[in-house]
């Protein structure tokens, strides 16, 4: 989910990407009385952002809506912890699998048309889901929602780019962050309270009634796209911009950092309710689903990470993430609730503030093929996730919750070790440059 310091760096940039050969839109004379992008109090743009807040709300409810119900579906349908774990590792990974082709697809049909498709086709699987008769079949459904949903962030950003006032794109990515993070913790609320009356078919059949009315809510108020300008995506081009992104070796670090970030954080919250759920806690269901409200912290961690980097550059931001994180794993070993809670908080607030770092300087550090530079980091991003999710839960079948927690640890220290490198190549690169005023490039 995309912090809204992070969207806001990049959505400035989408659309610039030399894989695409898109007509110029309508120049926007900027800020002034002469311009023609939405704006706070203009017509269509409170529309838009409750659109888009809608949007949000029922991609990252849908997405994550098993997470909190992973105990109740191991115990119904008599499976382990990291089989269960595939109802959200496969939701991530067709999401991840399916971010590029379905960008690539908006450059064509248009923003407002992919998301619409997006969030009907989740919508309508999201009513099968609940009569999933198997664990195969729930898995099955679930990555076709994942791929479903992979419009939205894929055509969200480049929407408000095109549509929206230079500077009015914070507010409204602010809203349509707001959506992604409410979504994704009431998700897990709602599910985790209604499982514990009426159980975890009856849990996800009432996430799948929140994504119809946002899916009609959506269609019902977005407003028609009045500067896209379509442009077909040849594959080849599209492949030399993947190519040449992937064979930059600073993006390529900030891709796995943001994975190894991403599968801490997606196996602590695929794990948790097993803990809270089982000896010494005990914890119902509807208790547990509600601590998934630490989510929120990541709001707050998102947005103090840009002043972070203001006092401490970007490398010392991430080794301040990585520390947080480190320390929030290194607390919840202790068998106390308020113990596992403060964990949580600190994981939360290190992977939040360690992803907006991460994901804001893919948008910087690319200077072409920005729209393609991002979604790669969001493809590596749900990687990590469903990597996390499965391999997290695997090590607590095996070795209940201290083998999660040496997972994580392990995400940690290697993602440390990508920060050090960085930090001794640009020193060196720095100290070279002192003596030979030519030198660049380590």
């Amino acid at each position: 989910m995309p912090p809204a310091d992070t969207g806001a760096s990049t959505v400035i940039r989408v659309g610039a990407s030399s894989s695409t050969s898109r007509p110029p839109a309508p120049r926007d004379p900027g800020d002034g009385p002469g311009a023609t992008g939405l704006h706070p109090g203009g017509p269509g743009y409170r529309r838009m952002s409750f659109a888009l807040f809608a949007a949000g709300v029922a991609t990252f409810a849908l997405l994550y809506s098993t997470q909190a119900l992973l105990p109740a579906i191991s115990a119904d349908l008599g499976v382990t912890p990291d089989a269960a774990s595939w109802t959200v590792s496969g939701a991530t990974l067709g999401l991840a699998a399916a971010v590029l082709p379905l960008s690539a697809l908006s450059e064509r049909f248009g923003r407002r048309t992919m998301m619409t498709a997006s969030l009907a086709v989740a919508a309508l699987v999201s009513l099968l889901v609940p009569f999933a008769p198997d664990l195969g079949w729930l898995v099955a459904l679930r990555a076709v929602q994942g791929v479903a949903l992979a419009g939205v962030p894929a055509s969200a950003m480049a929407f408000l780019a095109e549509e929206v006032r230079p500077k009015a794109l914070v507010g409204a990515i602010g809203l349509f962050v707001a959506g992604n993070s409410i979504g994704g913790m009431s998700g897990r609320i709602v599910t985790g309270w209604v499982a514990q009356a009426w159980g975890w078919r009856a849990a996800l059949a009432a996430i799948a009634a929140v994504a119809v009315l946002c899916a009609v809510v959506f269609r019902l108020l977005v407003p028609r796209a009045r500067r896209f300008r379509p442009a077909p995506t040849g594959p080849r081009a599209l492949a030399r911009t993947l190519g040449g992104h992937l064979s930059d070796p600073l993006l390529c670090r900030l891709y796995a950092i943001g994975a190894l970030f991403m599968t801490v954080f997606g196996a602590v919250y695929t794990v948790i309710g097993y803990r809270l759920v089982g000896e010494p806690f005990g914890l119902p269901q509807g208790i547990v689903g509600s601590v998934f409200v630490v989510y929120l912290v990541g709001t707050v961690s998102s947005a103090a990470a840009g002043r972070l980097v203001g006092r401490l550059g970007r490398r010392g931001a991430l080794y301040g993430a990585v520390g947080t994180t480190t320390a929030g794993l290194l607390v919840s070993l202790a068998d106390s609730v308020a113990a596992v809670l403060a964990g949580l908080v600190l994981i939360t607030a290190g992977f939040f503030a360690g992803h907006a770092v991460a994901s804001s300087s893919v948008s910087r550090t690319a200077t072409t093929g920005r729209a393609q530079a991002s979604a790669l980091y969001q493809t590596a991003y749900y990687v990590g996730s469903s990597a996390g999710g499965t391999a997290g839960a695997l090590a607590y079948h095996t070795a209940g919750w201290p083998g999660t927690v040496a997972l994580g640890l392990a995400a940690m220290a290697a993602a440390a070790g990508i920060t050090v490198y960085a930090t001794r190549r640009a020193l060196a690169e720095r100290r070279c440059r002192a003596a030979h005023p030519a030198c660049a490039g380590l």
